[in-house]
C-alpha cells in the first residue's frame, strides 16, 4: 500500500476543521449563558426578588392577644395581662453551659422550678422554647436582659399572660392553657406561631374546646438588616388580630359562691335558668388554679394534684357519674301514674322487702304510706313493689325523657352520660335476661344507674316545668324552643307538689328555704357506693370516707313559678338532707338575697377552717411537708 503524504494544505483544511467545531461548541455554550441569564432576569425576576427582598427583610411575628371569657354581665373570667417573661431557645445553647444555674440566682428560681425547666428542655425540640418564668417582676427582667449578650439561648420578651381572677374556683370550667406540645406543633403543620416564646393554646377544658375563636391571628413586625442580620431600620408592621371574645351564661358570683359553699368536699353543684336552659354554675371541687398553669405547674404541684383522692383534676359536673339514689323517684313515680298505678293505693312499709332469698332494705319503718307519702318520706319499699308490678320496660323510658342518661350539646369533650338501664340494654352489655332485682335497685336509683350533676339539674328543671330543658352554656347559641313533655298535667302537678312536700315536712325539712315568700321543692338522695348491712344503714360517717354514700338533693323554686333549679352530688358526703340540700340551700339562696347567703358563707367557712385559699394554703404546705418539699416562697403561695 502506497503511504499518504500529509501536505500543509492538508494541515490547513484539519486546523480549520477544528477550530469550527470548538467555535461552534463556544457559540453553543455561549448561547446556553445567555439564554439562562435571559430566564433569570425576565422570567424568575419576581422571584428572586422576592428572595433578595426576604434576605433584607425579617418578619418578626407578633403572637395576638388571646381573646377574653365572660360571664353573662360581661364581668372577666379569663383575660389577659401584660406581664415580662424569659424563655430558652435550646438551639442557641452553648453545649456545656449550665444556663439553668446561671439564671437561678436571677429570678430566685425554686428547686420545682429547676426541675421543671431541666424536664421541659430535656424533651424539647429544635427551636421550641422552654419557658422559664412567666409574670416576672421588672427588677428580675432587668437584670436579665442587661445580661443578654452573655447568656446564649436566653430571650427576654413583653408580653401578655392569661389570668383568671376566679383561680381555682373556675379550674374546671375553663380549664387551663400551655405551650403547644411537640405533638401539637406537629399536628397542626409546624405552624410557626407555636414555636414564639410566651404563646399559648388551650389545654383543657373551654380555654381548648374554644381554641379556634380564642386564639386570633397573629400580626408581625418588619424590619430590615443587614446581612449580618444587624438592624436598619423598621418597616410597617402587620398588626396581629385578637381572639374573639366568648360569653358564657354563667353568673361568676353566683359560681364562685357555689364552689366556696362546697368547702372541703368532693362535689359538683349545677344550677339552671329553667326558663331558657342557661347555666348560671357548674363548679367542680376541689379544683387547680388554672393560673398555676398558665405560668407552667411544677413537678410538685402536679404530683399533689394527679394523688389527691378527692380527684381535684376531674370534671365532676359532667365527668364523674354516681348512682342516682332516691333522686329518681319522682321521675319513677311519674312513670307509675304513666302506667296507672292508683296514687291513693298504700304499701306497707316494715323496713324489709324479701325478694327471692335476698332482703332489701328501706331506712326505717315508714308503715302503710301511699305514693304521696313514699316521696316526701322517701320509703325505698313502696318503689320497690310497686315498680316490680309495672315492669322496667314502662319505667326506664320516662326517667330518660327527664334527662337521666342523656348528653347535652355543651363546649366539652370530656361530659360522660351514664345510663338507664332495661332489659334490652342488660342483653347487650351484659349478655343476659333482666331479673327481678334489677327492677328493684333501678327502681330507687341504685344498681346500672348512674348519672351526673348535669343530668340531675336538667331533671329537677323538667319536672318543674313539664318542657324538655336543655342547657345552655354559650350566650351566642340560640336558645332552643322547649317542647311539652308527654307527661299528664295532673301527675305532674302532683309530682310537684309531693317534692314540695319533701322539703315543708319531709326528708328535706332542715333544709328549707329562709325566704318567707318562696317555696322550694326537691327530692333528697343517698346513693350507696357499697352494700350495707342493717347495722350499718344510718351510719354516714364512722366508714372509710370512700366506703361512705353519696350524698344528692335536687331543687327548683320558686314553686308557684319556677325560675331556678339545682342538682347536687357530694362525694361520699352521707345523708342527702345533711349535706348536699343544705348547699343547694344556700346556693339559691345567693340569687334571692346575698347578704344573708354571705352571712351563711361565712358561718360555714369560720367552721372548717376559713377561706379557700386559706385552706389551700395550709393543705399545700402540709402535703409538701409530708413529701419531703421545701416551703414555696410567699410570692407562691396561696
Amino acid at each position: 500500500m502506497k503511504p499518504i503524504r500529509i501536505t500543509s494544505a492538508h494541515q490547513s483544511i484539519t486546523f480549520s476543521r477544528r477550530m469550527l467545531m470548538l467555535g461552534g461548541a463556544q457559540v453553543a455554550v455561549g448561547g446556553l449563558l445567555i439564554g439562562r441569564l435571559g430566564w433569570l432576569a425576565v422570567v424568575q425576576n419576581e422571584k428572586y426578588q422576592l428572595l433578595s427582598e426576604s434576605n433584607r427583610v425579617q418578619l418578626i411575628p407578633v403572637p395576638p392577644r388571646r381573646g377574653w371569657i365572660i360571664d353573662r354581665y360581661g364581668k372577666p373570667i379569663a383575660i389577659n395581662k401584660a406581664s415580662f417573661r424569659v424563655d430558652i431557645i435550646p438551639q442557641q445553647l452553648d453545649k456545656g453551659r449550665d444556663i439553668v444555674a446561671e439564671l437561678t440566682p436571677l429570678l430566685q428560681l425554686d428547686s420545682d422550678d429547676v426541675d421543671r425547666i431541666k424536664r421541659d428542655l430535656a424533651q424539647s425540640r429544635g427551636f421550641q422554647p422552654v419557658s422559664v418564668a412567666d409574670n416576672v417582676p421588672y427588677e428580675q427582667y432587668a437584670a436579665i436582659t442587661v445580661r443578654l449578650p452573655d447568656l446564649p439561648g436566653v430571650a427576654a420578651s413583653q408580653g401578655f399572660t392569661r389570668f383568671y381572677p376566679g383561680g381555682s374556683t373556675v379550674g374546671q370550667l375553663v380549664g387551663y392553657v400551655g405551650a403547644a406540645s411537640a405533638d401539637e406543633y406537629e399536628r397542626e403543620g409546624k405552624n410557626p406561631l407555636l414555636l414564639i416564646p410566651g404563646v399559648k393554646i388551650g389545654k383543657e377544658g373551654l380555654e381548648k374546646s374554644l381554641e379556634a375563636t380564642l386564639r386570633g391571628q397573629p400580626g408581625g413586625q418588619r424590619v430590615e438588616v443587614t446581612a449580618r442580620g444587624k438592624l436598619v431600620k423598621e418597616l410597617d408592621p402587620k398588626p396581629d388580630r385578637s381572639g374573639g371574645t366568648v360569653q358564657l351564661t354563667i353568673d361568676s358570683d353566683l359560681h364562685e359562691y357555689a364552689a366556696r359553699r362546697i368547702g372541703d368536699q368532693s362535689c359538683s353543684i349545677v344550677v339552671l335558668d329553667v326558663t331558657n336552659g342557661d347555666i348560671l354554675a357548674m363548679p367542680s371541687m376541689p379544683s387547680f388554679d388554672p393560673n398555676n398553669f398558665s405560668d407552667g405547674i411544677s413537678q410538685a404541684e402536679w404530683k399533689m394534684l394527679s394523688s389527691d383522692d378527692h380527684l381535684p383534676l376531674v370534671d365532676k359536673a359532667l365527668e364523674s357519674l354516681y348512682p342516682s339514689g332516691s333522686t329518681i323517684k319522682p321521675s319513677m313515680a311519674m312513670a307509675l301514674l304513666n302506667a296507672g298505678i292508683d296514687r291513693k293505693q298504700k304499701v306497707n312499709c316494715t323496713g324489709a322487702f324479701q325478694l327471692g332469698n335476698h332482703t332489701f332494705h328501706c331506712d326505717k319503718r315508714h308503715g302503710p304510706l301511699d305514693m304521696d307519702g313514699a316521696v316526701v318520706h322517701s320509703c325505698d319499699v313502696y318503689f320497690y313493689t310497686m315498680c316490680l308490678r309495672v315492669g322496667a320496660e314502662k319505667l326506664a323510658p320516662m326517667v330518660r325523657s327527664m334527662g337521666f342518661g342523656e348528653k347535652f350539646e355543651l363546649p366539652f369533650d370530656n361530659q360522660r352520660y351514664g345510663t338507664i338501664p332495661d332489659p334490652d340494654w342488660m342483653m347487650r352489655k351484659y349478655h343476659r335476661k333482666w331479673q327481678g332485682y334489677d327492677t328493684v335497685n333501678m327502681s330507687i336509683g341504685q344498681g346500672q344507674v348512674l348519672i351526673n350533676p348535669m343530668q340531675l339539674a336538667v331533671m329537677a328543671s323538667r319536672l318543674a316545668t313539664g318542657k324538655r330543658v336543655l342547657p345552655r352554656l354559650l350566650k351566642a347559641r340560640p336558645v332552643k324552643p322547649q317542647t311539652q313533655l308527654e307527661v299528664d298535667q295532673d301527675h305532674l302537678d302532683f309530682i310537684r307538689t309531693a317534692m314540695a312536700g319533701v322539703v315543708d315536712h319531709g326528708t328535706a325539712a332542715a333544709a328549707k328555704f329562709p325566704i318567707p315568700d318562696v317555696q322550694m321543692a326537691g327530692k333528697t338522695g343517698t346513693a350507696q357506693t357499697h352494700n350495707l348491712s342493717a347495722g350499718e344503714r344510718g351510719d354516714y360517717t364512722a366508714a372509710n370516707w370512700k366506703l361512705r354514700d353519696h350524698s344528692l338533693f335536687m331543687a327548683f323554686l320558686p314553686f308557684n313559678n319556677p325560675k331556678y333549679a339545682a342538682g347536687a352530688i357530694v362525694e361520699h358526703g352521707g345523708f342527702g338532707a345533711a349535706v348536699a340540700a343544705p348547699l343547694v340551700r344556700d346556693t339559691l339562696l345567693y340569687l334571692y338575697d346575698k347578704q344573708k347567703a354571705l352571712a351563711a358563707l361565712d358561718t360555714f367557712e369560720q367552721s372548717i377552717g376559713g377561706t379557700l385559699d386559706e385552706r389551700i394554703a395550709r393543705k399545700t404546705a402540709a402535703w409538701r411537708q409530708a413529701n419531703g418539699y421545701p416551703p414555696l416562697p410567699p410570692t407562691k403561695q396561696a
